[in-house]
């Protein structure tokens, strides 16, 4: 690592434009696709009929869904959970819908006449959408919350700017990420919530270790710019930053591919996080301390007049 460190020399603010051109398409691209596609709100916040069904035999979840759409549930959000013979079937309301447990009749008739090797109701539940209201609004206020304690702790830590750059790299990876389940429509449920958190915390921790290099090379490095500064800081921490992005990444991935369908969108949300936060640590929260005028004055602390003569015997 230490060896990365003293070669590594890269011009991360020489680039810092093409940067700022591509986080204002993505973030643009984000604002656009929000509002016209909007997010594929999970059961959680929609409301609906769940189901939970046991097969004797493992089945193709693509047969399930196929059943299910030949039975008039085209949009049953369908998923596997605890063991391949566990499955769980969302299906969202709609105008004129039987009760919750007409709907699992439904289900549990449609797919014993497709799978005749044995299908059984473990479970059958109705969420009404006055909780989905409510869950959407404390998931804005969690974020919300989150970013003003944010603020106030870097502030205190550091420096108004530092937590204006914390925060502005915060907001750009929560937009992207949005931005990105939006276009792809992901399944937006409580644990993508979980996951939107899950990015906060750790872009925070990823610029938070980039801060703290930056105010130990500011009195180091007296004579030089800032932006020679942040380049040095940024440089050193590349090696911590990569090996820790990297070993979260391998994580994800192994979740997203075998913790099963049910997961699926909170690794997925991390995965995308994850990339994005490495990201603006370095080219977001570094450049906004640039364009908000950073310098080795900002970091200084002011002795108190006549503090010499105190301190005397």
């Amino acid at each position: 690592m230490r060896l990365l460190k003293e070669k590594t020399n890269i011009d991360f603010m020489g680039k810092r434009r093409i940067a700022l051109v591509f986080s204002a398409i993505l973030i643009v691209a984000a604002l656009v696709s929000l509002p016209t596609l909007g997010l594929n709100f999970g059961l959680d916040f929609t409301g609906g009929t769940e189901v939970e069904v046991r097969f004797n035999d493992a089945p193709d979840i693509g047969d399930v869904r196929q059943s299910l759409a030949d039975a008039g549930m085209d949009d049953a959000t369908v998923q596997t959970f605890g063991s391949s013979t566990d499955i769980l079937v969302r299906i969202p309301p709609h105008e004129g819908d039987a009760n919750a447990d007409t709907q699992a009749t439904q289900v549990i008739d449609a797919l014993a006449a497709d799978f005749t090797s044995g299908v059984e109701m473990r479970s059958s539940g109705f969420v009404g959408p006055q909780v989905g209201e409510e869950l959407t609004e404390q998931g804005i206020l969690a974020v919300i919350y989150a970013l003003i304690g944010i603020f106030i702790y870097v502030m205190f830590r550091f420096q108004w700017r530092f937590s204006a750059g914390a925060v502005i790299a915060i907001i750009h990876d929560i937009l992207v990420t949005l931005g990105m389940l939006a276009i792809l429509q992901i399944g937006f449920d409580l644990t993508v919530v979980a996951a939107l958190l899950a990015v906060v915390g750790y872009s925070l921790n990823d610029t938070i270790v980039l801060f703290d290099r930056i105010r130990e090379n500011f009195p180091r490095m007296g004579k030089s710019t800032p932006k020679e500064v942040i380049n040095r800081s940024v440089n050193e921490t590349l090696s911590r930053t990569l090996m820790t992005s990297l070993t979260t990444l391998l994580v994800l991935i192994a979740l997203f591919f075998f913790g099963g369908e049910i997961i699926h969108a909170f690794a997925w949300t991390l995965i995308v996080g994850v990339v994005v936060g490495t990201y603006s640590s370095i080219f977001v929260a570094s450049v906004a301390l640039m364009m908000l005028g950073v310098s080795k004055q900002d970091l200084m602390v002011v002795e108190k007049e006549g503090a010499e003569v105190d301190s005397m015997p």
